[in-house]
């Protein structure tokens, strides 16, 4: 009898004492992703491309935002860039990762929008090589406090 006893207040401290930090929920959650493309404008050509940004880049994303395919845009200017950093920060957030199919019937959708094919997309981003260069891109997802 006296081992059931201890063994019962064994198994009941046990309930009470804090569980282990491994086996806790974890104090974040994932938020949006955001894609960030850095841009280095070419020397003479800031208002060329800022005129195809305001235009062009801009009426892409609001057209994005308006299906909910986007949450905000943004263009970010950097304010002292040293020798190769980037002048521009062009800067789209999302909430979710498409499926392929949606991703291609997005695209599909995004053609048919602008009126132009995949061949005619791909010349008139070849036709800002002039203003600008691009830098790279990256993804990034937020880290939600609880």
């Amino acid at each position: 009898m006296k081992i059931k006893a201890l063994l019962a207040l064994a198994l009941a401290t046990a309930a009470l004492a804090p569980a282990p930090a491994s086996a806790q929920r974890s104090t974040v959650d994932s938020g949006n992703y955001t894609s960030i493309s850095m841009i280095k404008v070419l020397p003479g050509q800031f208002e060329n491309y800022m005129d195809f940004l305001a235009k062009q880049w801009r009426s892409q994303n609001e057209y994005a935002k308006s299906k909910g395919y986007i949450v905000n845009y943004h263009v970010l200017s950097a304010v002292d860039p040293r020798a190769n950093e980037p002048d521009l920060f062009l800067v789209i957030e999302f909430k979710d990762w498409p499926t392929n199919a949606e991703a291609k019937r997005r695209q599909d959708e995004f053609v048919a929008q602008m009126k132009m094919d995949e061949h005619q997309l791909d010349a008139a981003s070849g036709q800002r090589g002039p203003m600008r260069t691009q830098m790279g891109s990256m993804t990034l997802q937020e880290v939600v406090f609880k």
